[in-house]
């Protein structure tokens, strides 16, 4: 009973972390609806915003930059402490259309942690369609059929169908870790593509 109450709060609280993300986030640099992020040394960060396990009590730490080589630098500590053990970064955009798009391409370097890849149909909502993916510690391509993408809420796989929207307005790069252990993550650019691109 106990730890329903917890995840009741907890998804609560991410539901109103959601909301107020929301409406302090701008679409300022992004091209309105680009299937294509690409980081460079001018890019501005405007639109992502860090959320860690601190909306459930937890201490882990995050942040996002550019670093010198024009890369998204996504690193910190992810920390067990208070029932925590997540931190995430999220990309707030007006619809990016994908209809006609099969699978998001990822290049990154990692640090050889599993990462996950997450999506929203709307800022708004409190389900995320999730893929979780490998990182070897050199720079590679990672391929996700968006088709693949499965509900979840708190962590927890839904019931229900995968995702077949045709349109996103939010995306994140998340890590989850059962130990307190640093992170880091470099990402060179995320786009949405057909499978013949």
């Amino acid at each position: 009973m106990k730890i329903k109450a917890i995840f009741i709060v907890a998804l609560l609280a991410l539901i109103i972390m959601s909301f107020i993300v929301a409406k302090k986030t701008g679409v300022r640099n992004q091209p309105n609806g680009s299937p294509t992020i690409d980081f460079k040394s001018d890019y501005k960060l405007s639109n992502w915003s860090i959320l860690n396990d601190g909306v459930m009590g937890g201490v882990s730490t995050s942040s996002l930059e550019i670093n010198t080589e024009g890369h998204a630098l996504f690193k910190g500590l992810v920390s067990t402490e208070n029932n925590g053990g997540f931190a995430s970064v999220r990309f707030r955009t007006s619809p990016i259309k994908v209809k006609s798009k099969r699978f998001v391409t990822i290049r990154l370097k990692g640090d050889g942690k599993e990462y996950q890849f997450r999506v929203k149909k709307n800022a708004s909502d409190f389900i995320s369609y999730i893929s979780t993916f490998p990182t070897s510690g050199s720079w590679e391509l990672v391929k996700i059929k968006l088709s693949d993408l499965y509900p979840s809420v708190m962590g927890r796989k839904l019931n229900r169908a995968n995702f077949d929207a045709t349109a996103i307005e939010e995306l994140s790069l998340l890590i989850t870790r059962k130990k307190t252990e640093s992170f880091k993550l470099l990402v060179d650019y995320i786009k949405f593509d057909s499978e013949d691109e």
